[in-house]
């Protein structure tokens, strides 16, 4: 599970990493130092967003009947497959034009102003932020049966405050 996370998160990272520094570098070499400002905001709230999310996942989850986490687990993992299916044919369609398509709506952006080039920001790596939320909910109630919350609680190396010195020990 530890591999198939970090892998996630890696790949993920990477994805919005390189969505970065295309709109940083752009904005270096147009001149528009001033607009970087903007677009760290707008990154913040991106990453705020996905966690958020997450957290949001989790909570929801944790409440529920055993049977609506199940259904809930199982659908939030066919909307996973699905984003990551959609991803793989988006690339393979726009890697070639991914710079120019985000160097144009910049350009575009630095021309409205500081909440055009914010939106621009928070819009590419939110996108990454919340499929990793999800990716990495989905693969972590997927391998332990129960939502993030309960299995991170039963993966526990501690006893349970409720249990007895005897039971943990075998002694008795």
């Amino acid at each position: 599970m530890l591999l198939g996370n970090f892998l996630i998160g890696l790949r993920e990272g990477l994805e919005a990493a390189l969505v970065v520094s295309i709109l940083i570098a752009y904005l270096v070499k147009s001149g528009h130092r001033r607009a970087l400002t903007p677009v760290w905001a707008g990154i913040g709230l991106a990453v705020v967003l996905a966690v958020g999310f997450g957290i949001a996942l989790s909570a929801a989850s944790s409440e529920m009947q055993f049977k609506t986490q199940e259904l809930f687990g199982g659908v939030l993992s066919i909307i996973a497959v699905g984003l990551v299916t959609w991803m793989v044919f988006w690339m393979r369609r726009t890697a070639r034009f991914m710079k120019a398509e985000l160097e144009g709506k910049l350009e575009g952006a630095v021309g409205v102003g500081p909440v055009a080039l914010a939106t621009v920001a928070f819009l590419a790596v939110g996108r990454e932020g919340l499929e990793t939320a999800l990716f990495l909910w989905t693969n972590i109630s997927n391998s332990s049966g129960a939502p993030p919350s309960r299995s991170l609680e039963r993966s526990s190396a501690w006893p349970s405050p409720s249990c007895s010195a005897t039971c943990c020990t075998g002694a008795g």
